[in-house]
């Protein structure tokens, strides 16, 4: 006898469909009724079930269970994603902080960070009379070394992180955002979200369930004149962004389209800074829905859309 590994048997388990096969199946129609069907369903079935179309179970085409498919679901006991299709997930996961240490690939970055300080130097400088600065002088036959303080980049910035699901993919380039945006920004506070904004943030991934900020709190604490940057692939369903309750994982009272709209109001300069390649975007409608409600100032997290958001937010 042999044992076969459970993580083994639980891939033979996982449903893979064409996508033609895919395209068949049709969604129940509405996040209210998905809800009230999952109801019933919890209250009608009574045992484990694997495959098919109706029940709570794995492998198949139900909008209930794991490692099946359908294009709006409840994902119950899944450890990840897989379509990007989940309405609601089931599950208490647990993300990891972001690492502000990185250090590999954030030097170019730094630089297109810093066009916020440079042009806010220059703006300064207009008009002003040049100043000659001594860098040391002879002092009975010593030399007096005149120490100046690196400069800092003297703008304020608010980050707000996606966190979890599909950021996970892209969790090298937005650690190298935030290891560059660390080291250049002199006044800068970050906060993570999920998905969408809500009444909620969190500073620490690990007690995101019991340490949280209210939202509202935010934009009260930090002056207008700050510059905020999203940081998401805005990969979700779209009733995460215009229904309330459609919050993948709690019941938002409130829709995350109206929280982005404060944050707007709040900060009129802001942009979102996007890691999914750009020419991708047109196939997600929650990213042409979020990018609505940013005015356009969505721009890839490239060097180039860096460049462009930063030029963006010193208008």
């Amino acid at each position: 006898m042999v044992e076969i590994p459970a993580e083994w048997l639980k891939k033979l388990a996982e449903k893979y469909l064409t996508e033609e096969e895919k395209k068949m199946i049709e969604a129940m129609g509405g996040l209210d009724k998905l809800l009230e069907t999952l109801r019933q369903r919890l209250a009608e079935q009574k045992g484990r079930h694997q495959g098919g179309s109706k029940w709570i179970g794995t492998a198949g085409t139900s909008p209930f269970g794991a490692y099946g498919y359908n294009p709006e679901g409840v994902r119950i006991g899944q450890d990840e994603s897989r379509h990007k299709r989940a309405v609601k997930v089931w599950d208490r996961r647990e993300f990891k902080d972001l690492d502000d240490r990185v250090e590999l690939g954030t030097r170019n970055i730094k630089v297109a960070l810093r066009r916020l300080r440079q042009v806010r130097a220059h703006r300064r400088a207009r008009g002003a009379r040049p100043r000659r600065h001594h860098q040391g002088r002879a002092h009975k036959g010593y030399l007096d070394i005149l120490m100046r303080p690196e400069r800092h980049n003297a703008v304020k910035v608010l980050l707000f992180f996606d966190i979890g699901g599909s950021m996970d993919w892209h969790i090298k380039a937005t650690e190298e955002l935030f290891s560059a945006a660390r080291s250049e920004f002199k006044h800068m506070e970050h906060f993570y979200f999920h998905n969408c904004l809500y009444e909620r943030v969190w500073k620490e991934n690990r007690r995101r369930w019991n340490d949280t900020t209210p939202t509202f709190d935010v934009l009260h604490t930090y002056p207008h004149d700050y510059k905020v940057i999203f940081v998401g692939d805005a990969a979700m369903s779209p009733y995460e962004i215009v229904a309330p309750g459609g919050s993948v994982e709690h019941f938002n009272e409130e829709a995350g389209q109206l929280w982005m709209e404060r944050v707007m109001r709040t900060y009129p300069a802001s942009v979102w800074l996007n890691p999914t390649p750009e020419g991708e975007w047109e196939h997600t409608q929650s990213i042409g829905l979020l990018r609505q409600i940013m005015g356009g100032r969505m721009y890839p997290l490239t060097l180039e859309g860096l460049d462009q958001a930063m030029r963006e937010l010193v208008r």
